[in-house]
């Protein structure tokens, strides 16, 4: 390649490079550390979803492209789920995109809707494919933080009401909130709507971890509060709430308009996928409540197993509402490098954690905060807090 002086790398993407999930999963290998990193459980979900896709494969329902929307069995039962759950009515044949995972949705979503020179707003920290997205798309991301106060993380409104220029395009949201645990309350939703509404902007909300709510956090979706319907982009996963996270069977939710604009942007992406899988999800959605509880109930009692462990080990901790993950700040053990922490974590402890600054456009606003997932059996999560106590010592 003598000669070549342009880079190679499309400059919209030049300063990503691995993730940071990548990264970590690869230490965690090669250390045979306990990996606290990515967020994906280490049992599989319900035995019999996972009878079902086996089902679906043997009676040949998915094994070639399923339909460019997604299978109807799958669409129908998530316009079931929104309408059940949320009060929500979606057209299952024109409303409902079926995707693959939630980051499909999220690139299909804003390589659909933002062109160059638009601006995204999103709430920072922020999953890492949010800003990668909207490079892609040639948008300017715009990060509003969310900020430590009192054991959570607060979105303050007016920081978020003096972001919204004459270039903003869409509000990104995230709730239950991946890293901080934070979910929005119905007070600042309300808000948030209201100026969606009043400066004529598009919401895309990433709602993955719905049914991951703890203590007395409630989960509402936006685009069920007035005005939010016609210009709201709501995407849902299947992996998060059924442990099949390998899957990668994602959705949308929006009105006719607005799928078929982010339909167009995801044919050219995978096309279609996880055919077989397609059908189980579909049997999945329409479990009882009782599942649904219990898979919170038991997430929730992880959680507070982790945290008073980390707490334990001399991490100040944030109290997650919602999600996977805990995340703490590592200044009282002296440090405030989080990266460099994680880095040494698996030496020192024999525990691989995320650093919570690359998440952030700002590093220094997260640069001592490190996330841990607890989405992981008993005997690992006891395993990995008696490991972490060797911090104290």
């Amino acid at each position: 390649m003598t000669g070549m002086t342009r880079p190679l790398l499309n400059r919209r993407l030049a300063e990503f490079g691995t993730t940071i999930f990548a990264e970590m999963s690869a230490l965690a290998a090669r250390t045979g550390a306990i990996n606290l990193g990515q967020g994906f459980p280490d049992t599989d979900g319900p035995e019999e979803i996972r009878e079902a896709a086996v089902r679906a494969l043997r009676d040949g329902r998915g094994n070639q492209y399923p339909p460019g929307p997604g299978v109807p069995e799958l669409r129908t039962a998530v316009a079931e789920h929104q309408l059940r759950r949320y009060g929500l009515a979606y057209d299952p044949d024109t409303e409902v995109l079926v995707t693959a995972g939630a980051t499909e949705a999220i690139a299909a979503s804003l390589l659909a809707l933002v062109e160059p020179g638009d601006e995204v707003i999103a709430l920072e920290p922020y999953y890492d494919s949010y800003a990668a997205s909207v490079a892609m798309a040639g948008g300017t991301r715009v990060p509003v933080t969310l900020r430590p106060h009192e054991g959570r993380f607060v979105l303050d409104l007016d920081e978020l009401r003096a972001a919204v220029t004459d270039r903003t395009r869409l509000i990104l949201l995230n709730t239950p909130h991946n890293p901080t645990g934070t979910v929005l309350t119905r007070a600042e939703l309300t808000a948030i709507a209201e100026l969606a509404v009043a400066r004529d902007l598009l919401v895309v909300t990433d709602e993955v971890y719905e049914h991951l709510v703890f203590d007395d956090a409630e989960h509402l979706p936006i685009a069920s509060l007035p005005g939010m319907r016609e210009r709201t982009v709501t995407i849902g996963s299947a992996g998060k709430t059924f442990s099949f996270t390998g899957w990668k069977v994602g959705w949308v939710a929006s009105t006719r308009p607005l799928v078929t604009a982010v339909r167009t942007a995801k044919q050219y992406l995978t096309y279609v996928s996880a055919g077989p899988f397609q059908y189980a999800i579909a049997e999945a959605l329409r479990l009882p409540d009782a599942y649904f509880d219990g898979f919170r109930a038991d997430l929730q009692r992880k959680r507070d197993l982790l945290g008073d462990g980390l707490r334990a080990a001399g991490f100040e901790v944030y109290q997650p509402q919602g999600t996977y993950f805990i995340t703490t700040d590592i200044t009282p053990f002296g440090e405030k490098d989080a990266y460099a922490f994680c880095r040494a974590l698996p030496e020192r402890c024999g525990v691989v954690a995320i650093p919570n600054s690359v998440f952030y456009d700002d590093p220094d606003a997260g640069r001592s905060q490190v996330r841990f997932t607890f989405c992981k059996r008993d005997d690992v999560l006891v395993e990995a807090v008696g490991r972490l106590r060797r911090l104290v010592s």
